[in-house]
């Protein structure tokens, strides 16, 4: 509770002539006491304010043991302090708790909702000379919070479009950065500058993922065989199932590793084969190629291109008699080439952000499955890419397949 400041009803001056004049007549009366009840009697006071102003004002001459007015208000005023300091570390311990990982400057609509939170206990202006907030801010949002329209026009549209943005970042499992999201509300029709979203993505407290430092996990097998490398880190094709490129990645679980293959078709960015396991074997990797051909080979195929790093789970006999049999031409990555395999190693570095990082810890392999199948489905679906224009792969493939009816029509 706020203390109401106390008033004295008597000025100095009254006290210092209340007391002049008991000093210079307290002989014509029997006693002190006496005294102090008659001069103040006349005076509109009580007898024990007098006689507290007297042993006072001895107190100061140093007549009498005892602290000094001076030393008095000295101590007041350090109580006071040392009040106000244990209510500001009330203050600074709830709001810890409640702003989280807010950082040095929690968002303004935070901050709000801890001062209504509270409010009752310590007052508006003691919380707001703790926080990072100024009083008439707090008065300014809660008037607005009352009636809406008296809001300024940008504060209206600020208001509308947090309500798109953080739809925007929820539907896409809360990974996206300012720069997604303003795609996306652009892709909705709605005309906006990316410095407004940053702007208001930083008052929301929203922000996307960030990728993690990467870590080697290829197992180069030096002494076999292994074909030419025919991408030279050229990662572009011309249209769907040209140019595929596959890599794996691991997850720390409670009960092990699990390891998570992938095959991307490099036009659009399309994961076309996945596969979740328990070891790195070949028949591991195997599994994401055979979804991949089973899905994505047309029959016919002559010019697919699978590329790969040098590790020896995709330089094995299986593994390539399989490309053989699908007639699919095998590429690997020169040895010590950081970007051999750039495209796949990109893809893996999402997958870990968006997915792994984003949502860990995992239990299980099943649990590392259960987001991976439904990570793959919004990723080929509905995550923009910029390399593709930001747009989802799915898209990205409908549009040149629709291009190219178009084609067949007019030829």
């Amino acid at each position: 509770m706020v203390e109401k400041k106390k008033t004295s009803r008597y000025s100095p001056e009254f006290r210092e002539r209340a007391v002049r004049l008991l000093d210079e007549h307290r002989s014509d009366y029997p006693s002190l006491s006496a005294a102090c009840r008659e001069i103040g009697g006349k005076l509109g006071c009580s007898g024990d304010s007098l006689h507290d102003w007297w042993k006072q004002a001895r107190r100061d001459a140093g007549a009498q043991p005892g602290p000094t007015t001076a030393e008095t208000a000295r101590i007041k005023a350090l109580e006071r302090e040392v009040r106000e300091l244990r209510q500001a570390n009330e203050i600074l311990k709830k709001a810890s708790a409640y702003f989280c990982s807010g950082g040095a400057r929690p968002p303004v609509s935070q901050m709000i909702a801890f001062i209504e939170t509270c409010r009752a206990d310590y007052g508006v202006e003691p919380i707001c000379r703790v926080l990072p907030i100024a009083p008439s801010t707090f008065y300014q949002q809660a008037a607005i919070a009352r009636d809406p329209a008296t809001a300024s026009p940008r504060a209206r549209r600020d208001r509308e479009l947090m309500e798109h943005i953080r739809r925007i970042w929820q539907d896409n499992r809360a990974v996206y950065g300012a720069r997604k999201v303003w795609h996306s509300l652009h892709r909705e029709g709605r005309q906006v500058a990316r410095c407004t979203v940053e702007r208001l993505m930083r008052k929301m407290g929203l922000k996307g993922v960030i990728r993690g430092r990467k870590v080697i996990t290829t197992r180069p097998d030096t002494a076999r065989p292994c074909p030419n490398d025919r991408v030279n880190r050229q990662f572009r094709a011309e249209a769907p199932n040209q140019l595929w490129v596959s890599d794996f990645t691991y997850v720390q679980t409670w009960n092990g590793m699990v390891y998570v293959a992938f095959v991307i078709d490099v036009f659009a960015r399309r994961i076309v084969g996945w596969k979740v396991s328990t070891s790195m074997t070949t028949q591991f990797v195997l599994d994401a190629l055979e979804q991949a051909i089973w899905q994505r080979k047309p029959a016919g195929n002559k010019v697919l291109i699978h590329h790969s790093d040098r590790g020896s789970q995709y330089l094995s006999i299986r593994y390539t008699e399989r490309l053989a049999l699908a007639d699919i031409d095998a590429s690997v990555g020169t040895v010590g080439d950081s970007y051999d395999n750039a495209l796949a190693e990109t893809i893996n570095g999402l997958y870990k952000a968006e997915v792994i990082h984003h949502l860990g810890p995992w239990k299980s392999m099943a649990q590392v499955e259960w987001e991976t199948l439904r990570w793959v489905d919004w990723y080929n679906n509905r995550r923009l890419l910029a390399p593709i224009g930001y747009r989802p792969p799915a898209e990205a493939e409908r549009a040149f397949y629709e291009d190219q009816s178009g084609l067949d029509i007019a030829a």
